[in-house]
């Protein structure tokens, strides 16, 4: 059905997320991967969805030289955010270990943003849940990083491993968003786009 309304754009996903290119592959659109190093740096005053917004169009805007006149560019951004600050994609095991120890008992925020870019038109989408973690132990943390190497998921986890079967006692809002794509924010824009 996407395909149809698709096809006479030539699709690229900008993202090197296994989980992304699975849900383009599950909704039946062809595309094609590019990816560009981008140093995801954002300005303090922003807050929240404008944060995922903000990144996602900046790396849709790196790519704006090479889009021909019948390319749609699809970035994303996802961002967690626990106590009013952002928790991004961990620096390395100390870092995973601090941010999944904050998480323990407590609940926080899943952004993300997608933004569907053409030479000519350009619109950012954004959704956000709320996720629930029960207490965790030290051995669950260490088990969770030893076994999964959570280095390139927003606050240091992904709710498709292990970690999500276990720790998670509550979630308002998108299963899939958490994962880093609303995916049902993504096909009703793409509909409309």
């Amino acid at each position: 059905m996407l395909n149809k309304k698709l096809e006479k754009y030539n699709v690229i996903l900008a993202s090197g997320s296994p989980r992304r290119h699975q849900f383009l592959k599950d909704l039946k659109i062809d595309f094609t991967i590019s990816q560009k190093d981008i140093d995801e740096v954002y300005p303090n005053y922003l807050h929240g969805s404008e944060i995922t917004d903000y990144l996602a169009e900046l790396k849709a805007d790196a790519f704006m030289d090479e889009l021909g006149e019948d390319d749609l560019l699809i970035t994303a951004d996802t961002i967690v955010r626990h106590h009013g600050k952002i928790l991004g994609k961990p620096k390395d095991k100390n870092d995973a270990v601090r941010m999944l120890k904050s998480l323990s008992g407590s609940i926080h925020e899943v952004i993300s943003s997608i933004s569907l870019t053409t030479k000519k038109k350009r619109k950012t989408i954004h959704d956000t849940t709320l996720v629930s973690f029960k207490e965790l132990s030290d051995e669950e943390i260490e088990y969770y990083i030893e076994n999964y190497e959570p280095y390139d998921k927003a606050g240091s986890y992904g709710i498709q491993e292990w970690l999500g079967f276990i720790a998670i006692d509550k979630l308002e809002g998108s299963y899939f968003n958490v994962m880093g794509f609303p995916v049902h924010k993504f096909y009703k824009e793409i509909m409309d786009f």
